[in-house]
C-alpha cells in the first residue's frame, strides 16, 4: 500500500515538474518572440514613396515605375523577395546588400500593352523588418480603354 502511494506520488511530482518546465518555455518563447517583434517595429528602410500613380500611359511603351529607398539604419539590408501581385507587373530589387546611410531603388514595370485602369501591389520582403508594400497605378490609353486589367 505505501509502495502505491510512494507510486501515485513519484508520477504526480513528475507531472507537476513537467507541467512546470512546459510553462517556463513558453514563458521565454514569448519573451524571445517579443523581443523579435519590438526589434522589427523600427523599419530601418525608408521609401520615398509606397504608391506611385501615372496618368495617361501611352499604350505599348516601356514605361518604369521607380521605388528610391535608403538604408535608416545600423546594419546592412538585404531585399529578399519582390512579389508582385500579377503576372503582368515585374519587378527588380537589387542583388548586393545596401548597406547603412545608401540608397538603392526597386524598379517595377507594367505591361501597358492592357489598355485601361490598373492598380497593382508589389510585395517587399527583407532581413530586417516587416514586409512593406508598394503599390503602382495608372490608366493605358488606347482604343477601347474600357478593356482593363481585371486582376
Amino acid at each position: 500500500m505505501k509502495k502505491g502511494i510512494l507510486i501515485v506520488l513519484a508520477v504526480g511530482f513528475a507531472l507537476a515538474s513537467n507541467a512546470q518546465t512546459e510553462t517556463t518555455k513558453k514563458t521565454e518563447q514569448a519573451k524571445t518572440e517579443k523581443k523579435a517583434s519590438n526589434k522589427k517595429e523600427v523599419q530601418p528602410i525608408t521609401f520615398e514613396t509606397l504608391v506611385i500613380e501615372r496618368k495617361d500611359i501611352p499604350k505599348g511603351t516601356d514605361d518604369m515605375f521607380s521605388f528610391k529607398f535608403k538604408n535608416t539604419g545600423k546594419t546592412p539590408v538585404l531585399i529578399q523577395n519582390v512579389q508582385t501581385s500579377c503576372g503582368c507587373t515585374t519587378a527588380k530589387k537589387p542583388e548586393a546588400p545596401v548597406m547603412p546611410k545608401k540608397s538603392d531603388e526597386i524598379s517595377v514595370k507594367y505591361d501597358t500593352n492592357r489598355v485601361g485602369p490598373f492598380e497593382k501591389t508589389i510585395t517587399v520582403t527583407n532581413n530586417v523588418g516587416a514586409p512593406i508594400v508598394l503599390t503602382i497605378k495608372g490608366n493605358v490609353l488606347g482604343e477601347g480603354a474600357n478593356e482593363g486589367h481585371g486582376h
